[in-house]
């Protein structure tokens, strides 16, 4: 059954347009509150604090949320009430919705591993992408998106521009000269002004033109679910560890630089992590990195057995 068109909602839409919010964000915040009307079957404006706590329940108890989707339902439901509409100023009901994250650590490959899924990759458009993934710690959305522009490979020392990155932030990552090398010989196969990975389109294997000529004419970049599927079948072909994912690329960057000395504060800045702590996880996964310490602590112990 179609919500219908609430006052309040109404209200709500306009009031986050005006937030500072990204764009996908703003969409959510009107859907949560969307879903929160759909429940009750009334404009949310009229809802009280324990039909609140009953919604809350139902979303964890029932609906099975997890950290993400819970932590959603509460920053959009919270704004809509205390935000937008100004309501509840005494209500408890946001403070006692408590949601902790699970600290799992990721799966992260061995060096061999990353070899062998990106060896197993047949298309060289899938090839070089994951390839620049892994190089650069990129999430795959900004792999995809990546311009020929941003590639500025004739500076001294050559460095990718990850431009409306996660949180609308740009950062800079260093890129060795054989990868800019490798981006520019695959660049040349398509030569598409807009973008470094362009996408065919759905009609490709027609061949009425040749995948460079649908690539070169391409006016969008090519999917994050070709390039994840691509990935799952390099993985299937591999052997290597079923539960990695694209983004376990990125995590085996992180943890390979930590192994080779790069600090964890240069690491964090390459990643676009907003706090050094999300970084920190990374010195778990790494068995260099133990071996280092075991080796110092066999060192202070000697210090002071003397």
């Amino acid at each position: 059954m179609k919500t219908p068109n609430y006052p309040s909602i109404e209200q709500f839409k306009v009031f986050v347009e005006l937030k500072d919010f990204r764009p996908p964000t703003k969409k959510e915040y009107v859907r949560y509150v969307r879903k929160l009307a759909e429940h009750f079957q009334c404009d949310p404006a009229t809802l009280t604090e324990d039909q609140l706590r009953e919604y809350f329940l139902f979303l964890r108890q029932h609906k099975h949320y997890k950290h993400s989707p819970m932590k959603l339902a509460k920053c959009s439901i919270r704004c809509f009430f205390r935000e937008c509409l100004k309501l509840g100023p005494t209500w408890t009901v946001f403070e006692e919705v408590r949601i902790v994250e699970n600290q799992t650590l990721p799966v992260v490959l061995s060096r061999q591993e990353v070899a062998d899924v990106l060896g197993a990759l047949q298309e060289m458009r899938f090839k070089t992408c994951l390839r620049l993934i892994y190089h650069c710690g990129l999430r795959v959305g900004e792999a995809v998106r990546i311009a020929p522009q941003d590639i500025h490979g004739k500076e001294e020392f050559p460095r990718l521009h990850v431009k409306n990155a996660k949180g609308g932030k740009d950062r800079y990552v260093p890129i060795a000269p054989a990868m800019v090398k490798e981006l520019r010989q695959w660049w040349r196969t398509h030569r598409n002004e807009h973008w470094l990975f362009p996408s065919p389109g759905c009609g490709w294997a027609d061949r009425t033109l040749s995948l460079s000529q649908l690539m070169n004419q391409s006016t969008t970049f090519m999917s994050v679910s070709s390039v994840q599927m691509a990935y799952r079948l390099a993985r299937a072909a591999s052997g290597v560890n079923r539960l990695s994912t694209t983004h376990t690329l990125r995590h085996s960057y992180a943890t390979h630089l930590l192994e080779e000395g790069v600090s964890l504060r240069l690491i964090s800045q390459y990643l676009g992590h907003e706090s050094l702590d999300t970084t920190v996880i990374y010195t778990h996964l790494t068995p260099m990195s133990e071996a280092k310490t075991r080796a110092a602590l066999l060192i202070l112990h000697q210090s002071i057995t003397r």
